[in-house]
């Protein structure tokens, strides 16, 4: 896990996130449309507003033991289709929603289907790190081509490389130009990199073991792609600042917030905590003071609008 100071990027190497409420313009384009599962429908609802489409009418309802049923409502035949769903809590019934809906749009003659997923669950298991166990991140990466996914767009991924696991083509979006545009702003004073050292134990527990850099008098910003239980975060907080630091900040771009995530932070000396709304965030995490949501729509929508018009998507990130 890498400690920041202040974001140090250098000039020209990430482009501030715009701001996501970009004027919906009316738009009448039969083929090139998009759904939404069940997970995140309001981030669904913001793309469709940013890019000026009404998102894709859809049933989605569930039999007495939680089997899933689903239909598509319109005609998507020969369509640019684009399925937005993290596979965040309930993972499962949000991966099995997603599965569905792409199977439905392909038995329903869509010409192209692309699995927009902000985040992409079991993404953490992408190794045998103990005998007789799965790699979850791969199978599931296979689920979807089964399901007759021609792509993927995802943010964030745990670990780059696992965009290998995919036999199509995968778009991997960062959340970094949404909090470095805010961090900027905040002009944090004291800029410095260091290196927290941590060792995972077991599941959700890893242990610090120091900070590698002085970060003595400085204002301190953790940067990871998700967070959990916040256990490990709290932790490194207390390191830095038993070190030295006068202040610490946080941010991430998958606001998992396992319990007791929010307790976690909101008994941390952390300042702020700044996540994305890949995943949409409890009713306990919105009425905390010290988590601040962004919004991700504006990046996504203009990924999705550069996939569509086949033009190039790492432009976002130049």
């Amino acid at each position: 896990m890498a400690t920041l100071a202040t974001p140090a990027e250098k000039k020209g190497q990430q482009v501030p996130e715009e701001k996501s409420e970009r004027k919906a313009r009316p738009r009448v384009d039969e083929k090139f449309k998009i759904f939404s599962g069940t997970a995140n429908e309001a981030l669904a609802d913001e793309v469709c507003h940013f890019l000026g489409l009404t998102r894709g009418q859809a049933m989605i309802t569930r039999f007495r033991d939680g089997e899933c049923y689903l239909q598509i409502q319109e005609n998507v035949r020969g369509a640019d289709v684009f399925v937005m769903q993290p596979t965040c809590r309930p993972v499962d019934e949000h991966l099995m929603e997603l599965l569905l809906m792409i199977d439905a749009l392909k038995r329903a003659s869509a010409r192209r289907i692309t699995a927009v997923i902000p985040y992409y669950g079991y993404a953490r298991q992408d190794r045998k790190d103990k005998p007789r166990v799965p790699i979850s991140s791969k199978l599931v990466a296979d689920l979807l081509t089964t399901a007759g996914a021609d792509r993927a767009l995802v943010v964030d991924l745990h670990a780059p490389q696992l965009q290998g696991f995919f036999n199509i083509p995968v778009d991997h979006l960062f959340g970094s130009p949404v909090l470095v545009s805010y961090f900027r702003e905040l002009n944090l004073p004291n800029a410095a990199l260091a290196i927290v050292d941590k060792r995972r134990v077991e599941m959700n527990v890893a242990e610090v073991m120091h900070v590698i850099g002085d970060v003595k008098g400085r204002t301190c910003l953790v940067i990871d792609d998700l967070i959990d239980t916040a256990g490990t975060l709290v932790k490194t907080a207390h390191a830095l600042l038993e070190n030295g630091a006068t202040a610490v900040y946080a941010c991430c771009s998958h606001p998992v917030f396992s319990d007791p995530a929010v307790e976690n932070i909101s008994q941390s000396p952390i300042t702020q905590v700044v996540v994305t709304n890949t995943i949409p965030l409890s009713e306990a995490a919105q009425r905390e003071p010290k988590i601040h949501k962004l919004s991700i729509a504006g990046l996504i929508g203009r990924a999705i609008q550069s996939i569509h018009e086949e033009t190039s998507v790492s432009k976002l990130f130049s």
